[in-house]
């Protein structure tokens, strides 16, 4: 499937971080670990993006993250975009003995050692939560790879955007159509003032649920939210709206989700290119 995304032209492979799935009405599942599965798609892509959509800081001591991303980066030659969270499905959380209180101090605080890490730095800090003692990734990484934070929360959004690159919002949070993402990257507009950051220098990454066959049933639709859905041509144009909305990369979360349905959006990049 990620090579078929990379053949017919996607720009970047997102894979979600969790142990568990709970809750949604489906039967119990569960995704192969994140970082595993992210090292293996570095050795067998060579041009997409890769990361963790998003990677929740509580699974991982923040360090230990740290060092995980930079190998990804390295074994992709520059290809990760670490984009980060603090989690919500308390159920995983408790399956796997991980504390579900204070998620954004914690988020905040793994966050303040992420970042100086991966920037080649020696670190040393003691929070209230988190403790790092002369911490250092070696070998030093290449490079830092961008931060994305995956937030909608007041308190999320002013411990995240003075230090990341970029911000993205699942669908459910903006209703699924550009109207809502406008109204929303408004609101990052003004938190990224708040937290002393220039809103341009902030990426605007929107997820957008597309429905290629509501008889396969494998994801949800929310109730009163319009999937995306229609001809290439009509997917290629909801897209334009996004991005006129402000988006500046949609991610499609689709239902079903195979390497046809890959291939069939290749079809969408193909009228979003003639439309250009």
């Amino acid at each position: 499937m990620a090579q078929a995304a990379e053949e017919v032209g996607f720009d970047s492979i997102w894979i979600g971080d969790h142990l568990l799935y709970h809750g949604d009405g489906r039967p119990e599942r569960g995704p192969w670990d994140a970082w595993t599965l992210l090292a293996g798609l570095a050795g067998v892509t060579e041009r997409v993006a890769i990361g963790p959509l998003v990677a929740c800081t509580a699974f991982r001591r923040p360090g230990l993250l740290a060092r995980a991303a930079a190998t990804v980066d390295e074994l992709s030659g520059g290809r990760l975009v670490l984009a980060l969270g603090a989690g919500w499905n308390e159920p995983e959380y408790h399956a796997f003995g991980i504390p579900f209180d204070h998620r954004v101090e914690r988020f905040a605080e793994a966050l303040q050692i992420i970042g100086p890490l991966l920037d080649g730095e020696r670190v040393t800090f003691s929070g209230a939560y988190e403790t790092v003692t002369d911490a250092v990734l070696l070998p030093r990484p290449a490079r830092r790879p961008p931060l994305m934070v995956g937030a909608t929360g007041p308190r999320m959004l002013a411990a995240a955007l003075p230090h990341v690159d970029a911000w993205n919002t699942w669908y459910d949070a903006y209703g699924n159509t550009p109207e809502g993402f406008a109204e929303l990257n408004a609101t990052i507009d003004e938190a990224a003032r708040a937290a002393g950051r220039d809103p341009s220098l902030i990426g605007r990454s929107a997820c957008a649920l597309v429905v290629l066959d509501r008889a396969a049933g494998e994801r949800p639709i929310p109730d009163g939210m319009p999937p995306v859905e229609g001809s290439p041509g009509e997917i290629a144009a909801h897209l334009h709206d996004l991005a006129e909305a402000g988006a500046d990369e949609a991610i499609l979360v689709v239902s079903p989700i195979d390497e046809r349905s890959i291939r069939v959006l290749g079809e969408t990049l193909a009228a979003l290119d003639r439309g250009r």
